[in-house]
């Protein structure tokens, strides 16, 4: 009988990082199951992660470094060594950078599933070059990041921050946590199961706005309308929280003046919200303390987005429920950990001198996003692209991607193009991705059963250790050990004091801790005990100390001090010409719960709960369409390249008015190197270009114009 084990480690098929037990039989992941005494998921385990052993093992994963053999974007490949490999990269970077600067190369990345993201910081930092993004960060994370950062100089309106546990009452704002994050969503449900209040404000009836006692059906594009409804409400009825409000805001008379604009009246007006809902729902967050808000990228998808988030973030503080139990608190972690938000964007690790950093692509334009004082030190990711294409503010020719940005970003071809006219580009990744197909050296990385890693939890007070489960398969390796090697390929060396090696990495995050990273696995978690009102012995890190509800950066930078309402540049209201020809509000970007973003079309058991990409249409469109259920549909916008096709799902919880596209969508079977992309990619039908939101460069991706009719 051959050898068993079961290593408990942590999974990373997306943000929720659950404990598990990974079971080995000679050296081969035979099942993987939830760990019942991990405090993220307490047992419970997602799709993703029960079918993670059909990633790993996976025919068509990358098993080796290949170098292009052909044309860019032919699907010609030649394997090299791992030593080739680097020397090629090595010698194509050093070649772009002693002609064009260290500004000439650029990296992209994506979120969770992946980790060494830190190392990569390590080697642009060590390369000089200020030029790395998020692949969606200007829509994804980012305005929400900005907005508490001005407002009270942190961040805990999405997954991070809401004591669910506790409330007694949730908001759930343009999320879904249930699909995006599936523990934040067991939480939410066990506090519905206590008692607690439950509002949900989404354009569409998703399974947890059909458990809500409040189900606000909100026009997409809209919420800030919305939420500056509930501050006039809440501020008009004396529903504030006063003692807070004289001894922790400053601002609270202009905000006062500013939401007399937005009365239940006129905010039903403009949301398709009724009067009696909004000040109902407002109502119960007000009165049935402590409340938690949820926010996700539903209201980041705007042209205002950043506004809008910063009225949310008000209405936290405003109604006492900022750092109390129960409702948005900020996190604390383990004393000592060197967290990879303090290695990206802080002085003391890897953020480089402001003089170079004012030479980021997109900090002259969107300073709070881009720029040497930003909370988030992103480029703008479709000014990154425009520079590829243009040279325009300088040249981009060589670019990293850790992420597949030819389906995260919108105008897809212009992506694809952009890309393509690279000298040299270089993808890491697990599969054969359409931006892989567009690269020059493709290389395998490792999965996270093939790696130790540090697993921090940006929203909880703990961090885990990520245990190596087997070696790496075929030639895979450890991101960071590829970024440690390049670097010396280079002459150069991540800017940290004695690591050399994987070990080095793994044992400098944990060191301030006292412990070293083999102490670390053996301990498993280590907590640091949740602290509330935090504020009082510390104050917020705004410049005054206090909740700016009138801010001082916002002016600073010449923008509006206080939220404010604004229509999405393309509507039925600020472009009803548009109408006739394009009928239907447009959203897009929605998470379901088997896939990560573009990630995991190729998994059998999770292609099979989702098979084909699908648009969500109200039975009396589809009717009067003559487009019945499963029919393929063919999707226009005004501003897009040619069309897109998916199936439609007739549901009557959207508005007539609205369609809902999936994202994100390729067809990793189609040998082609686009791999049907341009045919059912809702970004490829998507406008790139300006306008954006002024502060973060967000884009309106929901709330556009757009046109259906059966294929």
């Amino acid at each position: 009988m051959g050898s068993e084990r079961v290593v408990r480690t942590i999974c990373q098929g997306c943000h929720c990082e659950c404990g598990v037990f990974v079971h080995v039989q000679d050296e081969r992941v035979v099942k993987i199951e939830g760990d019942p005494d991990h405090p993220m998921n307490e047992g419970i385990l997602c799709p993703k992660g029960l079918a993670y052993t059909q990633l790993l093992y996976h025919p068509d994963r990358l098993k080796y470094p290949m170098v292009r053999a052909g044309g860019k974007g032919e699907g010609k490949w030649k394997r090299v060594s791992w030593d080739e490999a680097l020397d090629i990269w090595a010698k194509k970077f050093s070649a772009i950078i002693e002609q064009y600067g260290p500004y000439g190369v650029a990296f992209t990345f994506g979120t969770a599933p992946r980790a060494s993201l830190g190392a990569y910081f390590g080697l642009y930092r060590a390369l000089g070059s200020p030029n790395w993004a998020c692949d969606d960060i200007h829509y994804c994370f980012g305005p929400s990041i900005i907005a508490g950062f001005v407002t009270y100089g942190g961040f805990l309106t999405a997954e991070v921050g809401p004591d669910y546990k506790n409330s007694n009452c949730i908001l759930i704002w343009a999320g879904n946590p249930v699909h995006s994050h599936p523990t934040r969503g067991k939480d939410i449900m066990e506090a519905r199961a206590r008692g607690a209040k439950l509002i949900v404000v989404d354009p569409r009836l998703t399974g947890i706005a059909s458990k809500a006692d409040l189900w606000l059906q909100v026009r997409p594009g809209t919420d800030d309308a919305l939420a500056l409804g509930f501050l006039n409400v809440i501020i008009n009825g004396n529903l504030f929280d006063k003692e807070f409000v004289e001894k922790w805001c400053v601002g609270f008379e202009a905000l006062k003046e500013r939401v007399q604009d937005y009365s239940p009246k006129r905010v039903a007006e403009i949301t398709w919200v009724s009067e009696e809902k909004i000040i109902q729902a407002a109502e119960m967050y007000a009165k049935n303390r402590p409340s938690a808000l949820h926010n996700r990228v539903g209201i980041e998808m705007h042209t205002n987005s950043v506004q809008t988030i910063r009225a949310l973030c008000i209405l936290i503080a405003v109604t006492g429920n900022l750092d109390q139990k129960g409702g948005n608190v900020f996190p604390r972690y383990p004393k000592g950990l060197i967290r990879n938000y303090e290695l990206r964007y802080t002085r003391r690790f890897f953020k480089h001198p402001a003089k170079v950093e004012e030479g980021r692509v997109g900090a002259k334009d969107y300073p709070l996003l881009c720029g040497p004082e930003s909370p988030i030190a992103n480029a703008h990711p479709p000014s990154l692209i425009r520079a590829a294409l243009t040279g325009d503010p300088y040249p981009i020719k060589g670019w990293l991607s850790a992420c597949d940005i030819v389906m995260a970003l919108q105008n897809t071809l212009e992506v694809r193009d952009a890309l393509k006219r690279m000298e040299w580009m270089v993808t890491v990744d697990f599969f054969k991705t359409p931006t892989a197909e567009v690269s020059d050296l493709i290389l395998p990385a490792a999965t996270w059963l093939e790696k130790d890693d540090v697993c921090e939890y940006s929203y909880l007070n703990y961090a885990s250790a990520r245990q190596k489960v087997i070696s790496p398969l075929f030639e895979c390796r450890d991101e960071t050990w590829i970024v440690l090697e390049l670097a010396k390929k280079m002459g150069l060396r991540v800017p940290l004091d004695s690591v050399e090696t994987v070990d080095d990495w793994n044992n400098f995050l944990v060191k301030d801790m006292g412990i070293s990273f083999e102490e670390f696995k053996k301990r498993g978690t280590i907590f640091e005990p949740i602290q509330y009102r935090k504020y009082e012995q510390e104050g917020f890190g705004t410049p005054s100390g206090k909740v700016e509800l009138y801010s001082s950066i916002l002016n600073k930078y010449g923008y509006d001090p206080l939220p404010y309402y604004a229509e999405n540049p393309e509507s039925p209201i600020s472009t009803p010409h548009l109408l006739k020809d394009f009928p239907l509000i447009l959203m897009t970007g929605w998470r379901h719960v088997v896939y990560f973003h573009s990630s995991n079309r190729q998994i059998p058991w999770l292609r099979e709960i989702y098979p084909e990409p699908t648009v969500e249409i109200h039975p009396k469109t589809a009717e009067e369409m003559n487009i019945r259920e499963g029919d393929w549909v063919w999707i226009e916008t005004p501003r897009g390249n040619g069309r897109i096709r998916q199936r439609a799902s007739l549901t009557e919880g959207i508005h007539p008015k609205v369609i809902n596209a999936s994202s994100h969508w390729w067809f990793p079977e189609d040998q082609e190197p686009e791999h049907g992309y341009l045919e059912c990619n809702i970004n490829a039908v998507m406008p790139s270009g300006p306008p954006y939101d002024p502060i973060a460069g967000s884009q309106a991706l929901r709330g556009l114009l757009c046109r259906i009719y059966k294929a």
